[in-house]
């Protein structure tokens, strides 16, 4: 499945990809947790290369992407970016939930209730 070509996978986007998951924060090492192993039902892979962006997370069966933002997403310039990197991914045809670090540390079973649900409603027949 298409999701960035490799010249921009090669150039840029591998070593960025490789160094997020050998450092990722307590939030996305948290999630990741409760993600991998298909313990939803679906494969998820973590700091993902689409297009020229790297994800968090992604289940490329449901075309469902999960991001995890600490307090810099909260500035207005980062705040800006992330809504055009949203609408690129959702253009391309991805849904993109996002949740905050706290969420995800302080109410995991919240944050997995939302996954859970859209997973069902992206793929009917896995539910």
């Amino acid at each position: 499945m298409y999701t960035t070509d490799a010249a921009r996978w090669n150039k840029t986007l591998k070593d960025y990809a490789r160094a997020n998951r050998k450092q990722p924060t307590e939030a996305e090492n948290h999630l990741w947790q409760e993600l991998r192993n298909n313990r939803l039902g679906v494969r998820f892979s973590r700091q993902h290369a689409i297009q020229q962006f790297i994800v968090d997370f992604v289940c490329l069966e449901a075309w469902l992407i999960i991001e995890v933002d600490g307090s810099i997403h909260a500035d207005a310039s980062q705040a800006e970016y992330d809504g055009g990197r949203t609408h690129n991914l959702q253009e391309a045809g991805f849904l993109v939930l996002r949740f905050t670090n706290e969420e995800v540390l302080h109410s995991t079973s919240a944050v997995l209730q939302t996954i859970t649900k859209h997973l069902h409603t992206l793929l009917p027949t896995k539910g």
